[in-house]
């Protein structure tokens, strides 16, 4: 038995270190619980509500509204039934089902790059540390393996181009489960749309169809189009819902706005796709690509993952460059999808860029072995620093029971003495995702697409607001995804703790539209002190030893 286990452990021991990397750089999920610091943008402020607020409404397959929500959010534009996450979040806690979520995405992330770059790199070590630093990055984590997901993707499609229709089953069925972990509209089908691409590319040069590749790539289209079946009955089938989508007009940067962020995106990327690849990364690039040069090395695959990022930069600062609203002014699904996103298949190159770097080190360099260890160990360390809990805590940003305050919540929900579905409430100078997650139905919202008529509803409650910050008015016309009770002295923040001396002097909303829309409650992080002036009658403040929060509870008073 122990000869067995030390034959184990002498044969993987570089990927049983990996993974036990892995399990450290996870702990805090475990340790800490609902205590553990993560992100907020794109995270606390939305998705892991609208999981909850799915499974606790049981709608799965039900093309019902959802109440909570700005008085009926059309369940289309939520997660479908057949998103393993949803399911996540039926049978645990949310943060349980987040912890989960997490674990998945980071190994499903290591043994896929893993896999992938054993087919051309001759080094375990190279392998393994790459392919552990990438499972280490700050994926988006709602995104699960919508990025973490397509080194294993494009390993599942080589060797079904490889080996055609004796391929091992077990890589055709976990091929076609990746849909239900990932996002088609985020990264897929821009990942599909490049296999089809290498399919033709292949039948043309061959004079042969790979009908094998061909099937895959079909089918789990076809997968990923039964799971989105939701969003494409919205599209065509429910002619009575416009989304706020129609009115996006994004895309104005003049040329030199338009090549900075170029620069920006190549070569610190973006929040949702950050490859952590400016300060190591670029280097090591460079330094190969200069040793190859003296080494007589044609590194071409290397300077094409880096021409392919260049590329992937380019097109994306070029999407939000004025001479395209041409376009998108002149074909719907141009201004409504963004076509930017392409860009999210970065942190998969840069990392199949430094793998193929640190091999022409390990080769052509002396003592290369050992450089390309202590890079793999840099690299390493630096993701560790922007480990969630972290990262945020150095911030210091609240943790995830901060942030929704449950115990604060269920205060004010005692006080206010009535069923929660009676009353609607708005937040000010808060996400109002904190009131919704404590079981609170709100008029604000933020979520990725809602009726516009409501978007122009709710706009007569903040207009006198936003006409004092031509930023926020812009920000909110052009784009609208967060329908909140927009400040213009505050702009775009939206956590105040109870530690803030910042009070609202000056506010300045329709209250009569707030009334005619339903609104019955002002949740406010802070003071609101021309509040008669407003028509708002203060009730009281709440506040405990737990949560960040000092919460001011007005009431709307009817005309």
């Amino acid at each position: 038995m122990s000869s067995a286990v030390s034959n184990i452990f002498s044969n993987y021991k570089h990927i049983l270190i990996a993974c036990l990397i892995i399990i450290v750089y996870l702990s805090p999920y475990f340790i800490l619980g609902e205590d553990t610091h993560i992100r907020h943008h794109d995270n606390l402020d939305s998705n892991i509500v609208w999981y909850k607020l799915l499974a606790e409404s049981g709608q799965f397959f039900s093309m019902t509204e959802l109440p909570n929500v700005i008085n009926g959010l059309p369940r289309s534009t939520l997660a479908t039934p057949f998103d393993f996450m949803v399911w996540l979040y039926v049978l645990f806690e949310p943060m349980t089902a987040y912890t989960i979520g997490q674990t998945i995405m980071r190994f499903a992330g290591f043994f896929g790059m893993y896999l992938l770059l054993r087919r051309f790199i001759g080094s375990k070590w190279i392998i393994t540390g790459v392919a552990l630093t990438f499972a280490l990055l700050p994926f988006w984590p709602s995104g699960w393996l919508s990025i973490a997901g397509l080194p294993l993707a494009l390993y599942l499609f080589l060797s079904i181009r490889d080996r055609g229709w004796q391929t091992p089953w077990y890589h055709w069925l976990t091929l076609m489960l990746i849909p239900f972990f990932s996002s088609f509209i985020l990264t897929f089908v821009f990942f599909l749309g490049l296999m089809g691409v290498l399919w033709l590319v292949d039948w043309v040069r061959l004079k042969q169809s790979n009908w094998a590749l061909f099937t895959a790539t079909a089918a789990m289209s076809g997968i990923y189009l039964i799971k989105n079946y939701m969003v494409l009955y919205s599209m065509f089938i429910n002619e009575g819902f416009t989304s706020h989508r129609e009115e996006l007009n994004l895309g104005h940067n003049n040329l030199s706005d338009t090549i900075s962020l170029f620069f920006e995106n190549f070569l610190t990327g973006h929040t949702h796709d950050m490859a952590i690849h400016t300060y190591i990364i670029l280097p090591i690039i460079g330094i190969a690509l200069v040793v190859a040069t003296f080494r007589r090395v044609n590194p071409k695959w290397l300077i094409a993952m880096l021409l392919a990022n260049v590329l992937l930069s380019l097109w994306y600062a070029f999407w939000y460059w004025e001479g395209w609203r041409i376009v998108k002014d002149n074909f719907m699904i141009a201004n409504t999808f963004n076509f930017s996103r392409i860009h999210f298949l970065d942190p998969m190159i840069w990392y199949i860029a430094l793998a193929l770097a640190l091999w022409i080190l390990w080769k052509h360099i002396r003592f290369g072995k050992t450089f390309v260890i202590l890079v793999l160990i840099a690299q390493t360390l630096s993701l560790f620093w922007l480990n969630e809990e972290v990262k945020y805590d150095r911030l210091n940003q609240p943790t995830y029971a901060e942030f929704y305050s449950e115990e604060l919540f269920e205060s004010i929900e005692d006080y206010i003495g009535r069923e929660q579905s009676e009353y609607r409430v708005v937040s000010i100078a808060m996400h109002p995702t904190v009131a919704q997650f404590n079981g609170f139905y709100t008029l604000d919202t933020y979520n990725n697409s809602f009726p516009l008529e409501y978007k122009h509803q709710f706009r007569e409650i903040i207009a006198p607001e936003l006409a004092k910050n031509a930023s926020l008015e812009n920000y909110f016309d052009t784009w609208g995804g967060r329908i909140y009770m927009y400040v213009a002295e505050l702009g775009e923040n939206y956590i105040f703790t109870k530690n803030s001396d910042k009070t609202l002097d000056n506010l300045d909303i329709n209250t009569d539209a707030l009334n005619d829309m339903g609104g019955d409650y002002v949740l406010s992080a802070l003071p609101i002190e021309n509040h008669d002036e407003n028509q708002l009658a203060f009730e009281r403040s709440f506040e405990n030893n737990e949560s960040i929060y000092k919460i001011y509870l007005y009431r709307v008073e009817s005309e």
